[in-house]
């Protein structure tokens, strides 16, 4: 590493180091694949020849791209066009070997997207969203000129697949207004007509709601067995449907030594539709097997410990999977025991192993993921990283932003708190009504256990996340004034009325599942659950970043929160970028950190007088004076 190089601190260098996603495969045409990388500074779509090892970036774009499809026959690369990162825009297409791009489905308005399905023989269906329509889905069959719609509902739902045939469609939707717990149906297709042939739903009527979710039509011509998601078991697992004759087949998914498998389980049809590919996820990690379907033989596939952020079974019998630890960057892997893909350029610095700790919560035990700096034994400075979602989960997985924490001396620790993906159907349902407030009962118990344990300083804590994590962020601050020591929220929700008014239709469904109505009819919830109402109880400096195009956690409703803090006099700096909800760009996440570190090593005092963080102040980050307006 030339001695340039080597000058730049250890955390930037994970940012800036170049990255690749899990590449994806055109299914007639194995040898064409797709993957993203930051490799010029931006996340990108890149298409790569297999057969030749030929590399060729897709899109160029100033704010990034990274929803892309191929094409069966992988002759078209299907990219999705926004505008400076808002996730309103339109379906356009190119070459796979190059060439002008085009829009894909003319006559179709820009909308969010709501899936889109790709036919051999030249149908497709798009799937589109917007506030005033609900959910559309658009059919083009081969040689049309025009897309037609075929369905219409004003709550959400979503293109789920076409079968191997392109006969059969399959739609994800949430019309019985759940959102949290989708329903299938499935549709033929006809040269002439478009007819309902099946349906599953386990909500509508039920007391207790199961979630089923279309993974994937049986690769197999005329094939009419669909393999699906359920939660019949307090968790999510698979099981085949065949929609033309109703029957359903049992996966009896259990280890070599005849154990069940705990956590949530997913899979997948490998090539020819004999064996499934199987993903299980469980206290924030995640292992690979493979499932004969003929004699229910479960084998394990020799992955390392840590996390499996994507797979794939090839042809060749072989499985591509995308793997990292806290400590080890990722990389894209083969059973083969081959690296797959490897990013230019230099490999990332690594970082440091994650414990697990298990607290008592008023919901049940509470899963935190530990990290600790090299520095000497604790208390530490602590940044509690609240991961956003709220349907997701922490994992054991390399991530910059904690590691570059723990570089400048903090101890790290994520929550899984109720709501939570990974631990069972219960956990993640337990968010309902009390939203929010559920999730800070949770993260207020690890509080406690690092305060008690010796880890965590209780006068240098910081109460830190991005999306539902920075909603977290800005509600604690108010809800639990005492616990913090300051915040940092990236993109959060600050006024959950406006924040309601203003975000996309999607979104709206999830709000209404969880607080059990609108805020016209449910304002007393909303309000309870809304970081606007406490923000007078926030008494410690506030940081917040927020993209001017988001759609999910819109401008607006920070504008709202951020004036009521100046009123107030509470300290505040807010940092706008030009992008959406968060940036493709890496100056630009570099640039969001160094002002976060900046800020924590201007407010957060240490116990000699000092400041948390060792480092210089890095330059370039002015306030505007008055304002509290990061510039």
């Amino acid at each position: 590493m030339s001695e340039e190089k080597s000058a730049v601190p250890a955390w930037e260098q994970r940012f800036r180091a170049a990255r690749v996603s899990l590449p994806d495969w055109a299914e007639d045409a194995p040898d064409r694949a797709l993957y993203v990388s930051n490799a010029t500074g931006t996340y990108e779509v890149y298409a790569w020849d297999r057969a030749t090892d030929a590399h060729r970036r897709v899109t160029d774009r100033p704010n990034g791209t990274t929803d892309a499809e191929l094409s069966p026959d992988g002759r078209w690369i299907w990219w999705f066009d926004d505008q400076d990162g808002d996730e309103f825009g339109v379906w356009r297409r190119q070459p796979f070997a190059g060439g002008p791009d085009e829009e894909a489905v003319p006559g179709l308005a820009a909308s969010y997207s709501a899936g889109l399905a790709l036919g051999r023989d030249g149908t497709v269906v798009v799937g589109r969203s917007t506030d005033e329509d609900g959910t559309t889905l658009h059919l083009r069959r081969a040689g049309a000129a025009e897309p037609v719609e075929i369905y219409r509902h004003e709550e959400y739902g979503g293109v789920a697949d076409l079968s191997h045939d392109g006969t059969l469609l399959a739609l994800d939707h949430t019309e019985h207004g759940d959102a949290m717990h989708s329903a299938i149906r499935v549709y033929r297709l006809t040269a002439d007509s478009v007819e309902t042939v099946a349906e599953l739903d386990e909500v509508t009527g039920r007391d207790e709601p199961r979630g089923v979710a279309c993974l994937g039509f049986a690769p197999v011509e005329g094939d009419t067995r669909m393999l699906v998601a359920h939660q019949r078991t307090g968790r999510w697992e698979p099981m085949i449907w065949d929609v033309a004759t109703g029957a359903e087949t049992a996966l009896p998914l259990r280890d070599e030594q005849g154990r069940e498998l705990p956590g949530d389980v997913s899979a997948q049809w490998r090539p020819g539709a004999a064996e499934l590919l199987v993903e299980h996820e469980y206290e924030a990690r995640s292992e690979l097997f493979s499932y004969a379907l003929a004699d229910g033989r479960l084998t394990r596939l020799d992955t390392p410990r840590g996390t499996v952020g994507g797979a794939t079974p090839r042809p060749d019998g072989t499985v591509e999977y995308l793997w990292s630890s806290a400590a080890e960057p990722s990389a894209v892997r083969s059973t083969a025991g081959t690296v797959v893909l490897r990013a230019p350029g230099p490999v990332p610095p690594g970082s440091v192993p994650v414990e697990d700790v298990w607290v008592d919560g008023p919901g049940g035990r509470v899963h935190a993921l530990v990290q600790r700096p090299a520095n000497g034994p604790g208390p530490y400075p602590t940044v509690f990283e609240i991961h956003g979602g709220p349907t997701h989960h922490d994992s054991d997985s390399f991530t910059a932003g904690p590691a570059a924490w723990l570089d400048h001396g903090f101890a790290v620790v994520r929550v899984n708190y109720r709501g939570s993906t990974g631990y069972g159907q219960a956990w993640t349902d337990a968010l309902r009504e009390r939203v929010g407030l559920i999730e800070l009962e949770d993260i207020d118990a690890v509080r406690t256990w690092a305060v008690d344990s010796g880890l965590a300083d209780p006068g240098r804590l910081v109460l830190s996340g991005g999306s539902w994590g920075g909603y977290l962020t800005l509600l604690g601050l108010g809800v639990q004034p005492e616990n913090w020591s300051l915040g940092l929220a990236a993109v959060p929700v600050a006024d959950y009325h406006t924040a309601y008014a203003d975000e996309m239709e999607a979104l709206k469904s999830l709000d209404r599942t969880l607080f059990g109505g609108t805020p016209e009819e449910v304002p007393e919830r909303f309000s309870a659950s809304s970081p606007l109402t406490y923000v007078e109880r926030v008494r410690v400096p506030v940081y917040i970043s927020a993209g001017v195009n988001d759609p999910r956690c819109p401008i607006r409703q920070i504008e709202n929160y951020v004036e009521r803090l100046e009123q107030l006099g509470t300290p505040h700096e807010v940092y706008r970028y030009d992008a959406g909800h968060g940036s493709l760009v890496v100056e630009e996440r570099i640039k969001q950190l160094r002002l976060e570190i900046d800020f924590v090593r201007r407010h957060l005092a240490t116990a000699d007088g000092g400041t948390a963080a060792a480092t210089a102040p890095e330059p370039g980050a002015r306030t505007a004076a008055g304002t509290g307006e990061t510039v």
